[in-house]
Formats: structure tokens, C-alpha cells, sequence
């Protein structure tokens, strides 16, 4: 998706769903999620009197440097609606999300807030989950013996990297991209993944989008879920 769709899409969901009188909402990591970003500090810029909880280190800079109050997670107002995106979205808005590293927050904030609105491009989404490897968060100490424990469910297990050696989050953890292929019960593998001592989360978000909203060339149109 261009910058110009994402822009569309990242405009539309703050227009439709952050209202004048809100006092809390949250906001999103990614390049999609940047453009709601954008429009909150425009809304702020015009008047608008809320703050916002930040999924992610960057997203709170960002947020700082639009002049949008930054209020920490569970300190302030309840989130009244939290925007993000996701790498991908099957047909019952189960989601694939962390591609960028910041799942754990995004997680809290999603399953925090009242309302929880997905934006996204065509491109993202998929029949089932699976075709975008699984990003599961790990505490550094316990990343051997996690590895170790997905190799006996998932044929392919990948620590990301970065140019400075193993990526870390924000929350100083480490991340093991999974392929598992098709994935046929999303929340299930959710589970049993968060069973193994030493995973903190995993990029399926299950029962959580409210609202999905697509950008495409001809505009934004919202998804019905199935």
C-alpha cells in the first residue's frame, strides 16, 4: 500500500471513531498506524482535549513530536478506542500482528480498549492466518529452551536479527518468528504457545478487532465480519 492509502485509511479511522469528547484513546506502531498519528495531531493542533496511550517506544515519540499528550498505560482514562494495524486479517478479524517487534503493547492496548479499530490494505488480507510468519515474544534467559519447544510444533523457527545481533523490544525481549503454515485455529495456538514457560505473547489477536477498515485505490471501505 502507498503512502497516499495508508494516509486514506489511517485519516478515515481517526474521522469515524475518535469524537470530540473522548478523553483517552490508543495508538498504534507501523506505517499505516503513523498516518493516525498524523491526524490526531491535527485533531489536537484544532482543539481536540484527549491523550493517548502509546503502543511502543517510537509511537510515543511520534506522538510527542505532534504534540499529542502521551498518558502511560493503565495510569489514565479508560481507552475509549485504540487504532493500529496489522500484517494480517483473516475473514473472522482474527489477527497477525508484531511485525514490527511492538506486539506485547499492542496486545495490552487492544484488549484495554472499548473499541478496537484494525487499518490495513488489501494486501493484508488472507483466507486464514499463516501466510505472514508468527512473531512470538521471549524473555532472553528462556530463548533456548523456547526455541527449542517451537521446533517441535513448527517446522520453521528464526530469531529476528538486527545489525547489532538478537532484536530487542521495548519491553527488552527477544522475538522467534514462526512459519507455521495455515493456521486453522488461531486461538488455540495462541494458547498452547503462551503455555511455554518463557514466551510472553504471540502476534495472534483473537477476538479483539471491532472494526476493519481497507485501503485500496478506491478508497477506504470498512470489512463485515464472517
Amino acid at each position: 500500500m502507498n503512502d497516499e492509502h495508508k494516509r486514506a485509511v489511517g485519516f478515515a479511522a481517526v474521522d469515524r471513531f475518535v469524537t470530540d469528547g473522548m478523553r483517552c484513546i490508543g495508538l498504534g506502531t507501523g506505517s499505516t498506524a503513523r498516518w493516525a498519528i498524523e491526524r490526531v495531531g491535527e485533531r489536537v493542533a484544532g482543539g481536540w482535549r484527549g491523550a493517548a496511550v502509546a503502543t511502543s517506544d517510537a509511537t510515543e515519540r511520534l506522538c510527542r513530536e505532534r504534540g499529542i499528550p502521551v498518558v502511560s498505560f493503565g495510569e489514565g482514562p479508560a481507552i475509549e478506542v485504540a487504532i493500529d494495524g496489522a500484517d494480517e486479517v483473516a475473514p473472522d478479524f482474527s489477527l497477525t500482528k508484531g511485525g514490527g517487534g511492538a506486539l506485547f503493547r499492542e496486545k495490552a492496548v487492544a484488549l484495554a480498549a472499548a473499541t478496537f479499530v484494525v487499518i490495513v490494505d488489501e494486501s493484508k488480507l488472507v483466507p486464514r492466518l499463516g501466510r505472514f510468519p508468527l512473531p512470538v515474544e521471549v524473555v532472553p534467559f528462556s530463548r533456548r529452551y523456547v526455541e527449542g519447544e517451537l521446533r517441535k510444533l513448527c517446522p520453521s523457527v528464526t530469531l529476528r536479527m538486527d545489525a547489532d545481533g538478537p532484536f530487542v523490544t521495548d519491553n527488552g525481549n527477544h522475538i522467534i518468528d514462526c512459519f507455521f503454515g495455515e493456521i486453522a485455529a488461531p486461538a488455540a495456538l495462541d494458547e498452547g504457545l503462551r503455555r511455554i514457560h518463557g514466551v510472553v505473547a504471540t502476534g495472534i489477536f483473537t477476538g479483539l478487532a471491532s472494526h476493519v477498515l481497507v485501503g485500496s485505490p478506491s478508497g477506504v471501505r470498512e470489512l463485515q465480519q464472517r
